[in-house]
Parts: C-alpha cells; sequence; structure tokens
C-alpha cells in the first residue's frame, strides 16, 4: 500500500482554502495591510510554509481615518458634514484637482466598508471656513439639493469687516452678475444678474471692525463678500475687494450654522461650528491700539 504525502502549503494557499470566495488580489491585499497573522504573529507575505498545527487568523478591517486637512462634524450612512479650513477648495478646478475637500473625502468614503461614494451638495469659497454638508448616496443628494434651491436650508455666517457698521441689523439686497473671469460683481440692470438677499445683525463693535452674524436669504456665489464691500464694510482680509487689512492671513469670513431636513429621517438637523478665536483678537487689537494712540495723544497735551 502506497501512503499518500499532502503537499506543503504555504500561506497564500491556506487563506484561499480558507476564504475561496476572495480573489488572489484580495489575499493579498490583507497581508499588504497587516491583517493576517499566524499564530497570533502578523505575516505580510504569502509564501511562508505551514503545517497543520499552525492557525491562521484574520484581523477585522481597521476604519479608514478621516483626513486630518478636516475636521469630522456629524456622519451617517447618507451625509457627511466637515469643518473646511479657509484657503481649501471644495471641489476641484482646472489648476487644482487634488488638494480639495471633496477628493480628501471621495477617497475616505471609499475606503469605508461596504464602499461609499460622495457627493456635492453646496460649496463655499476657498478663502471661507466653516461647515460644509456632502451626501453619501445619490437619494440623498436629491433631497438635500432641493432644500437648498427651495432655500429653506439654514445657513449663517460670522464675519469681521472693516469700519464700523452703525446699524444694529439690516438686509443687504442686490443683483449679481458673473463676467467671464467668474468674477463676481452687483448691477443695477434689472435684466441682468440674479437677485442676493442677506440678512444681517451685529454682535459686536470695535474702534475699527464690527462682528457681524449674516444669514442667507439667497446663496449666490461670493454673494457676502461683494453685499459687504457694497456696504463699504469689505471683510476683513479681503483685500481684493476693499479691506486694507490681513491680520490673520485670510478672510475673515466663517460658515457657522447649517440647518436642513434629514434626508432620510427626515428629522429637523442642526451643526454648529464656534467663531474663529482670531476673529476676536483682531477686534480687541483694534480697540487697543485706539486706546494707546489716545493715551499718546493726552500724553502729548
Amino acid at each position: 500500500m502506497t501512503a499518500t504525502h499532502r503537499a506543503p502549503q504555504n500561506l497564500l494557499d491556506r487563506l484561499h482554502a480558507l476564504f475561496p470566495q476572495s480573489s488572489r488580489r484580495t489575499l493579498k491585499q490583507w497581508l499588504g495591510a497587516n491583517r493576517v497573522r499566524v499564530n497570533g504573529s502578523i505575516v505580510r507575505g504569502g509564501h511562508l510554509p505551514l503545517t497543520e498545527r499552525d492557525c491562521v487568523s484574520i484581523a477585522p478591517h481597521a476604519p479608514p481615518e478621516f483626513p486630518r486637512a478636516l475636521r469630522l462634524v456629524y456622519e451617517d450612512a447618507d451625509l457627511l458634514v466637515i469643518d473646511k479650513p479657509p484657503g481649501l477648495l471644495t471641489i476641484g478646478t482646472e489648476t487644482e484637482r487634488a488638494r480639495t475637500a471633496y477628493r480628501l473625502l471621495f477617497d475616505y468614503v471609499a475606503a469605508q466598508r461596504p464602499p461609499r461614494r460622495l457627493f456635492i451638495v453646496h460649496r463655499l469659497d476657498r478663502e471661507t471656513s466653516g461647515l460644509l454638508a456632502f451626501a453619501k448616496t445619490a437619494a440623498a443628494k436629491r433631497s438635500l439639493q432641493a432644500q437648498f434651491e427651495q432655500q429653506t436650508v439654514g445657513r449663517v455666517y460670522v464675519a469681521l469687516v472693516d469700519g464700523v457698521v452703525r446699524e444694529p441689523h439690516g438686509t443687504l439686497e442686490c443683483r449679481l452678475v458673473s463676467d467671464r473671469g467668474l468674477r463676481v460683481r452687483p448691477t443695477r440692470n434689472p435684466r441682468l444678474g440674479k437677485r442676493a438677499i442677506t440678512h444681517y445683525r451685529v454682535l459686536e463693535r470695535g474702534r475699527q471692525t464690527t462682528l457681524i452674524e449674516l444669514t442667507l436669504g439667497t446663496g449666490r456665489r461670493r454673494q457676502i463678500r461683494v453685499q459687504l464691500a457694497q456696504l463699504g464694510h469689505p471683510i476683513v482680509g479681503d483685500l481684493g475687494l476693499g479691506s486694507g487689512r490681513d491680520p490673520l492671513k485670510r478672510v475673515c469670513l466663517h460658515a457657522t450654522r447649517l440647518q436642513f431636513i434629514h434626508p432620510v429621517s427626515a428629522e429637523p438637523t442642526r451643526f454648529e461650528s464656534p467663531v474663529p478665536a482670531g476673529f476676536g483678537l483682531v477686534g480687541r487689537r483694534s480697540r487697543e491700539d485706539s486706546r494707546v494712540r489716545a493715551g499718546r495723544q493726552n500724553f502729548g497735551r
């Protein structure tokens, strides 16, 4: 009687026998991701010889790491809300495609189990920081975009502007047009552009700056920045629209509140992001500088 000798088995062969539904490419990805353990120790090489006594196990898939450039505010199976820093595009342009909020989040949700998709719902200017929502399903995208189009989404911003805004509250209304260079400007021609409405209230006044809260009545591109410049109070740091200072090396505009109906649960949903601390510091510096100048004048008398 001839004895039957079982051929020696390596780790990749064992994995294929244990998980016949998985391709060899997937098995190699498990090895490369440090998910495969032999007798409790991580093994990355698929050619490791095994005996029948060797125990092979697979560690759970590690959750993807959230992009460090962004702050996660909220996430579920249908919705993703982040706090975007200034200087980062929402979505790519012809000159910048890689470093955008969309690209960073696209890779993050694609690595989830099961993999997810990412859909643009609305945008923030590169220079504006704050709350930005994305959808993770096509149905959620349609629901959220319908709310934006119907102007039922609550969008509140805080801006630090040049000069002292005298009226405690008010409404800014004009028509905005975009030229071929995508620059936005107001127009008095009632047949051109689109109507833009912004409601504001003063939060704090300094000697040279004012901190104001702005609620969008419409959501036109660069609406807040253009309307405040037209009012004679450009946003601090908005050098292209008339600001004479840039102490924080950014446009001092922040999306601080976002409120809408959840696309799946239909529950009212509200998110908030604190006003950047630097906005207040700039206002305090302007008041302190004014007091110092006044003291010097008094001393010289």
